[in-house]
């Protein structure tokens, strides 16, 4: 039998030892120094932050102190926030790090590598003979040492290094312009949930005048009742229109309740987190953007971030294309070993080799055609998606166009409308209480009046809102660009 046991105590040389170490400790300290140690210098091709380049401030950490106490916050602040605390921003910037580190693995194909082993063991061996029903013979124990070194580099691979690194940029590239598609994305959410909020208050403003208008309505119906000039009807209708103003204004109070969450949470913080927010500087409608479609398209189609990312994507799968090609080719590599053996049966010995060799893939059935075959499809499907893209992004520009010219007549008009109807509600309230007029065409100029004050606040935050999709869609949206949101705090 050989019984074999592991003992650093046991053998010599003392050296095959220290170099297996050597060795297992070289790997674990590379290892755990992964994340400082950059010998191609992957890391600055990534941004600084999750921020981006839409970083606040000039500091080497944007978002270190973006935890710190603002009360009220602005829209300024709520932007910072939002860049710097949402999931999506970390979850973007995360990939292009893993795309970068890809990089560093393509490059790595570039450099020979070196390896080291080392073993040593203790054996023995029983054996002997049997003569007359007795054991006879004995044990042979002994040591055994080895250790090898070895070293290669590939030479020559017709192109498979050069199409995996320029697969590995690409796609880099690609996330880069995915984690700036994002950010944009979601500055635009925290714009949109900002300009909501207050939306949503002033519209619980609205409903709150609106329910006292219903209870004096209703007031001047139990006075004309009591004095004997109006119906029982007269006073149930301007019941039920105060308690249906009184709905009204519980429900706009919970969808502000409702808005304020989703505030916090395109921020990036738990919704229920009590915050107090500055109310926006909300200016007088322009029509000082640019009327030329056709030019904001193809202005669009340049400046997309998703649409540069979609055509990195195209370009990342030729590269790929590319390296199944080569895949298929002979390779030639350089290698050396050096070997050291030591047992207690022989003598020690040592041998080196250097060579070079030649690696021709005869057959691999067939594995190497389908990878052909499905890089190239894989083209045909990323020149696709960019295509749509493509598309997309010229109906973004389309919409986001025509409902800021929309949202700049609707603040217009809204606003003519509410001075209308504020109007025909003070004839219609003087007019019954003169007992001139009937209970049902003042409710009618209340609800009117009611709902024309809706639409004047849904027109004026929604012209901002759509003032920041425009930016968007056009790939401009930046903290800069974003003129409602008053000076930088």
């Amino acid at each position: 039998m050989v019984d074999t046991v592991h003992s650093n105590g046991l053998f010599k040389p003392v050296r095959l030892m220290a170099l297996a170490i050597l060795a297992g400790l070289g790997s674990s300290a590379a290892a755990m120094a992964a994340d400082v140690f950059d010998p191609f210098s992957v890391g600055a091709l990534t941004s600084a932050s999750q921020a981006g380049s839409h970083a606040p401030g000039e500091a080497a950490s944007p978002c270190a102190q973006d935890g710190r106490a603002q009360i009220p916050l602005s829209l300024w602040n709520v932007m910072d926030r939002a860049l710097c605390n949402n999931p999506q921003t970390r979850s973007a910037w995360a990939n292009a790090k893993v795309s970068a580190a890809q990089v560093g693995v393509a490059r790595s194909a570039y450099l020979p590598t070196l390896s080291a082993s080392g073993s040593a063991s203790r054996n023995r061996t029983d054996g002997g003979s049997r003569a007359g029903g007795a054991l006879s013979g004995g044990s042979t124990v002994y040591n055994a040492e080895s250790a090898s070194l070895a070293a290669g580099y590939l030479l020559y691979d017709f192109g498979s290094r050069d199409a995996n690194l320029d697969n590995a940029l690409q796609t880099l590239a690609a996330a880069n312009f995915t984690q700036d598609a994002t950010l944009q994305k979601v500055l635009l959410s925290a714009v949109q949930a900002y300009y909501q909020l207050f939306g949503a208050r002033a519209a619980v403003e609205a409903a709150a005048e609106a329910e006292r208008s219903s209870l004096e309505s209703l007031k001047a119906a139990a006075a004309r009742y009591d004095a004997g000039t109006a119906t029982p009807a007269d006073r149930l209708q301007a019941q039920t229109a105060y308690s249906q103003a009184t709905l009204n204004r519980i429900q706009t109070e919970g969808n502000a309740k409702n808005a304020e969450g989703a505030l916090a949470t395109a921020m990036g913080m738990d919704a229920n987190r009590p915050l107090s927010y500055a109310a926006p500087v909300l200016k007088q409608p322009e029509e000082d953007f640019d009327r030329d479609l056709d030019r904001l398209i193809n202005d669009a189609r340049r400046r997309r971030p998703d649409l540069a990312a979609a055509e990195a994507q195209v370009k990342a799968a030729e590269a790929g294309a590319q390296a199944a090609r080569a895949a298929g080719m002979p390779t030639l590599s350089l290698s050396a070993n050096a070997n050291y053996s030591a047992s207690g049966l022989a003598d020690p010995f040592h041998s080196q080799t250097l060579g070079i060799s030649l690696n021709i893939p005869i057959f691999t059935g067939f594995n190497n055609t389908y990878q052909i075959r499905a890089a190239r499809a894989r083209v045909e499907s990323q020149a696709a998606q960019r295509d749509s893209v493509r598309l997309q992004v010229a109906l973004d520009v389309w919409q986001a166009y025509h409902n800021l010219s929309t949202g700049v007549q609707a603040v217009r008009s809204s606003a003519d409308l509410v001075a209308s109807a504020a109007a025909s509600e003070r004839v219609a309230l003087g007019r019954y209480k003169a007992g001139a007029g009937t209970i049902l065409d003042l409710v009618t100029a209340q609800s009117a009046l009611a709902a024309a004050r809706q639409q004047n606040i849904q027109a004026l935050y929604g012209l901002s809102i759509f003032k920041a999709a425009l930016a968007q869609a056009l790939g401009r949206i930046d903290r800069e660009v974003l003129s409602d949101a008053g000076p930088k705090p």
